[in-house]
């Protein structure tokens, strides 16, 4: 059984996820951020930690705080119920809802950019027209919300049973990650970094 959070942009999630199936899902509004949801929501999905053989977080990537407080979480329960922890990319989670073969997720970065994962594996912060060029026009586009000039595929906000999902194929491949070597996956520098450089 995988315990999966994601809490890296608006609305966030946690999920407990066994077998291949999502058994239970909770939205988490993050309005006011995240960090003082999560131990209610652990208390909603009722599963005794014990009982759980991996934890997992979104890793970005998404919005700095919320990226750090999913990993913070997941980190913190792994090394105390001595257990493996995941990282997963928000983009990887988004190809599960991919209709094609050949997909692109994709969403909003802010300052005109959006994050896409391109056909090679790279993910990249860029703006749209660049990744229509790198990738050309005829994929298939998964995104959160519609995006204008394309036509997408809906993906959910709600995506910790998909991080969880992927979670639990790197388990029964046999991967074991170390919490300790859990890591964002910001893409972008932060705002003050380029604040500053912009100065």
């Amino acid at each position: 059984m995988i315990l999966a959070i994601d809490t890296t942009h608006e609305i966030g999630s946690i999920a407990l996820v066994d077998r291949g199936i999502v058994l239970k899902q909770v939205e988490l509004g993050g309005q006011d951020g995240f960090g003082h949801l999560l131990f209610e929501a652990l208390r909603l999905l009722d599963v005794p930690l014990n009982e759980v053989d991996g934890f997992a977080a979104a890793r970005g990537p998404g919005t700095f705080t919320g990226v750090r407080i999913g990993l913070t979480a997941v980190k913190g329960l792994a090394e105390a119920m001595g257990k493996p922890a995941y990282g997963v990319s928000n983009l990887d989670a988004l190809l599960r809802y991919k209709t094609k073969p050949t997909a692109v997720p994709l969403y909003d970065a802010r300052r005109g950019d959006v994050y896409a994962r391109l056909l090679n594996g790279e993910e990249v912060v860029t703006p749209l027209a660049e990744v229509r060029a790198l990738v050309g026009e005829e994929v298939e586009w998964v995104s959160f919300a519609p995006i204008e000039g394309l036509e997408v595929t809906p993906a959910p906000k709600v995506i910790a049973g998909a991080i969880g999902l992927i979670a639990e194929e790197r388990w029964n491949s046999g991967d074991r990650p170390d919490p300790a070597a859990l890591d964002a996956n910001y893409v972008r520098r932060t705002d003050a970094e380029l604040n500053w450089r912009e100065a």
